[in-house]
């Protein structure tokens, strides 16, 4: 990612305009928890999936845009795949499907506006973003001061990109309204009373405005969750989907830059399947959480992954509306005629 350019031939996305939340994302860090550093990555990692699925590639880094997305130009002929959370967006003025992929020709405008569902949207590019790499990813862990927010400006490079220049199109299920949460018990589980273990199965919870990469602030219907001498628990190692429960008895669901460590209580942790679920979910989304068991949680993950390399079957032409076309009649629609005299025998 730089400010400027040299040359004429590298392949780069050119940046007029950014919100104020958009970072380059990829799978994250895995490896460095022990030295402080949490994993990080795009807070929605099914949506690279699926832009893999869409470009035809393999998972590779993607603009992950929060809120608001922004107006970028392709210095070269380029593939894009938008997933995620669905946002409004046109190509020089003629929108454009999300949950596909489509071309991107040099000097073409790719305009993105705010979310029409979800929290965080996703603007891939056949070949993938190729920004320099720390500590063996491009992942801005903006928590950990590594990398920065995309400003208006910045040129990212693309990565080389061997597929074809076909549209197309993928259903995806709804992650971006909320719903239902699958929790093990974490190693504080049972600190809880037995109560309030079996209310946070019957609880209505609505996801809080306060919301961040760290994690998520998830509101109780009702009476608030606590344990007796819990702001005195011992720090232990903590991952994603943690639900953390703060003095004021409003738990928070631990996301993708959330710290190493922590001395909270925790009343459960959400499944890894599940995880997109609750980053995606808007800010008053209703989120209500089960608890199953540790063997249906390991099947829940292995069906998980096993969709995951499905998801290049379930792609389809994307066929658009001969309105959508501005320039229909520059195409060749018919390859011959006929008199209305000839016959198939």
């Amino acid at each position: 990612m730089s400010k400027a350019m040299t040359g004429t031939t590298r392949r780069e996305l050119i940046v007029h305009r950014a919100g104020p939340a958009v970072t380059v994302q990829d799978g994250g860090r895995p490896g460095w928890i022990a030295y402080g550093l949490s994993r990080g990555g795009a807070m929605d990692r099914m949506a690279l999936a699926e832009a893999a699925a869409l470009l035809g590639q393999g998972e590779s880094a993607a603009l992950e845009m929060g809120g608001m997305g922004g107006r970028f130009e392709a210095g070269c002929d380029l593939r894009i795949a938008l997933t995620g959370a669905p946002m409004r967006a046109s190509i020089d003025g003629a929108p454009v499907v999300w949950h596909a992929c489509h071309a991107l020709p040099k000097g073409a405008v790719l305009e993105i506006g705010p979310l029409q569902a979800g929290a965080y949207g996703y603007l891939s590019v056949g070949g993938g973003l190729a920004p320099d790499e720390i500590l063996g990813a491009v992942s801005a862990h903006l928590t950990a001061g590594l990398g920065r927010a995309i400003e208006a400006g910045d040129r990212i490079r693309v990565g080389a990109d061997r597929g074809s220049a076909v549209a197309r199109k993928l259903a995806v299920e709804d992650r971006f309204s909320g719903g239902a949460l699958r929790v093990v018990e974490s190693l504080q589980t049972r600190l809880f009373p037995e109560d309030q273990r079996a209310r946070l199965e019957t609880t209505r919870f609505t996801r809080d405005a306060r919301a961040n990469r760290m994690g998520a602030k998830v509101v109780p219907e009702g009476e608030p969750f606590g344990v007796e001498g819990g702001l005195s628990v011992v720090s232990e190692i903590i991952t994603p989907g943690d639900i953390q429960v703060t003095g004021d008895g409003a738990p928070f669901v631990l996301l993708a830059e959330c710290q190493t460590t922590g001395g909270y209580p925790r009343l459960a942790t959400v499944i890894p399947a599940d995880l997109p679920r609750i980053a995606q979910a808007p800010a008053g989304a209703e989120l209500r959480f089960r608890f199953v068991t540790m063997d249906e949680a390991l099947a829940a993950e292995a069906a998980h992954r096993a969709a995951l390399k499905e998801m290049a079957r379930r792609v389809e032409p994307l066929v658009r509306h001969p309105g959508d076309v501005p320039d229909l009649l520059g195409y060749k629609l018919v390859s011959g005629f006929s008199n209305g005299e000839h016959h198939d025998h």
